[in-house]
């Protein structure tokens, strides 16, 4: 059976609440729920422009998809690359369609190498790919973590101002206290923080741009003295604090130091001190990595299950206040993200950043919209403390 007739049928079988149409040349091929009338919300039209784009992706799955989009394999002629990838996670399709032998031993192969990098030099890679990259796309704070969507809010600016200030409720902020930030990005929370708490604060990056833009941004805010941002990562905290937290960071702490992470945590959270972890989690037996984000996006990065969080937390004798998982909001965030990228896209240099660049970046940007909404995703926020006789809201935030 060849590769194109071995995928149609795997999505007529399996695909109940779409059609999606495959256009080869003159030719059209349907699969899925032939049912819909023409011209339905669900009804795909995908133009084939390489008749290898099935075979590569029967043998490397979301890889092999991937980087057909970004080597022009397929367009899309009716719907978004967001309705097809959410078809595909809806239906489970991913359970499907695994990774090939080969493609398998690729990506563990890619895993290794970025081990013998290194957790700074692969952070590095992603984050310090150029600020007039991120600043196409984010909110004037420059914050790339998920939002809060709020009933009366929807615009990016609004969503990161809710979850920032949610952040600083949790935490419980008062004048005068000092919060450490691992993994503090640009220092967008700590400059809300100090800004609308009175707080000082302490951040830590591993981005060397991320640390300089946030110097500046310090400045700029009249902030500098109060906050400070350091380039370094976790195993560097000196010093004890009031509160921590860490958004987005924990990602790329590779599994044999979670112990170690917590119990840094721990030994710089003063008495009576909150701590949050904000982090992609995955809810499922194990993380199944996905081999195109390893490969052109997040080396190797992982995606804690929450019963890996509370073990470390239980070990250090921490105590969990409160968990949220908030991966549909993650959904609406990345959702905003990919919208400004497309509308700004032309101002980036064409030069820097060439065609495959955008569409690897307009790929990524619309699985993680497919993924915070239809797959074992999740995004924890989890308050913990290290006292136990503390007293705390009855309400959550």
């Amino acid at each position: 059976m060849s590769a194109q007739k071995l995928f149609i049928e795997l999505l007529d079988r399996h695909i109940r609440d779409a059609r999606i149409r495959f256009l080869l040349g003159d030719k059209e091929i349907a699969a899925g729920a032939h049912a819909l009338a023409d011209g339905a919300a669900n009804d795909l039209a995908i133009r084939i422009n390489d008749s290898r784009f099935f075979a590569r992706v029967l043998s490397a799955g979301n890889l092999g998809l991937g980087e057909a989009y970004m080597n022009h394999e397929f367009e899309m002629e009716s719907g978004s690359l967001e309705d097809f990838l959410l078809v595909l996670l809806r239906n489970q399709l991913d359970r499907r369609i695994r990774l090939g032998p080969i493609s398998t031993l690729q990506v563990a192969f890619l895993r290794f190498l970025d081990t013998l990098r290194g957790k700074i030099a692969n952070v590095q890679r992603h984050y310090d790919v150029g600020d007039d990259l991120f600043r196409a796309f984010l909110d004037r704070n420059l914050v790339y973590s998920c939002g809060y969507v709020g009933d009366d809010c929807h615009d990016l600016d609004g969503i990161q101002y809710n979850k920032m200030d949610r952040i600083c409720k949790k935490l419980r902020l008062k004048a005068g206290e000092c919060m450490l930030d691992i993994g503090c990005g640009y220092g967008g929370l700590l400059i809300h923080a100090a800004r609308h708490y009175g707080v000082t604060g302490v951040g830590v990056t591993t981005s060397r741009q991320h640390c300089a833009h946030g110097n500046t941004r310090l400045e700029q805010e009249g902030l500098k003295g109060q906050v400070e941002i350091r380039f370094g990562d976790f195993n560097g905290i000196s010093g004890e604090y009031d509160k921590i937290v860490s958004v987005g960071m924990m990602e790329h702490v590779p599994r044999r130091e979670y112990r170690r992470y917590f119990r840094k945590i721990a030994q710089a959270l003063k008495q009576d001190g909150v701590a949050l972890l904000h982090t992609l989690g995955a809810n499922a037996p194990r993380n199944e990595h996905d081999p195109f984000i390893q490969k052109y996006i997040f080396p190797n990065s992982n995606q804690p299950r929450l019963s890996e969080i509370t073990e470390e937390l239980e070990k250090q004798e921490l105590i969990i206040l409160d968990v949220e998982n908030m991966i549909r909001h993650y959904g609406y965030t990345i959702r905003e993200w990919r919208r400004r990228f497309l509308q700004n896209r032309a101002s980036l240099d064409p030069k820097r950043y060439g065609d495959k660049f955008m569409r690897m970046w307009e790929y990524y940007l619309s699985c993680g919209i497919a993924a915070a909404f239809a797959s074992n995703s999740a995004l924890y926020q989890v308050l913990f403390a290290n006292n136990r006789a503390m007293q705390i809201p009855l309400q959550r935030v």
